[in-house]
């Protein structure tokens, strides 16, 4: 019968530490309160637009980094992918998320940064059939919020189709991972 005084000490193990909590005292009511974290709000953070890594002539691949600071004075969270659009000549080009991807959260304490690449392809200059003649690009931190507009100065967007530039945005992550 050596099963038993085995099981009730593994028992008893795992009640005293499911007792614990990280204050070092005991009580199994006590808990740790959850961080303080909110969205990223309009006004609460800053945009800087890269410097790029510009694509010089058509087909190739430029990528855009864009830095968010939490300007805020509480923590704030950012998941998935920003909201991005070019737009120019009265048209608009919604930016595909980057796939594929797997977003985590991010939680920026006050002046902490995160990033996301803009990754676009160069098209050829003056034909609307195959490029987007870009002039602004527009980024939100989650998609349809609120937004700010930027000068884009890296040249027409290869078009997939009409309505769709060949560019592709990354998943928010902590700035220098």
């Amino acid at each position: 019968m050596r099963a038993l005084p085995i099981a009730v000490t593994v028992l008893a193990a795992a009640l005293t530490l499911t007792a614990c909590d990280d204050s070092g005292g005991g009580g199994a009511d006590k808990k740790k309160p959850a961080a303080a974290s909110g969205t990223c709000a309009a006004g609460k953070f800053a945009l800087e637009v890269g410097p790029g890594n510009t694509a010089p002539v058509a087909g190739d691949t430029g990528n855009i980094p864009v830095t968010v600071t939490n300007r805020g004075s509480a923590d704030c969270t950012l998941k998935g992918f920003p909201g991005v659009e070019l737009s120019g000549g009265g048209t608009s080009w919604p930016v595909a998320e980057q796939q594929p991807a797997n977003p985590q959260k991010v939680t920026l304490q006050p002046a902490e940064a995160a990033t996301f690449t803009l990754t676009y392809v160069r098209g050829p200059k003056g034909d609307p059939k195959k490029s987007a003649a870009a002039k602004n690009v527009k980024i939100s931190l989650s998609a349809g919020g609120d937004a700010q507009s930027f000068p884009w100065t890296y040249g027409e967007v290869a078009l997939k189709t009409a309505r769709a530039p060949d560019a592709s945005v990354s998943p928010f992550q902590t700035a220098g991972d």
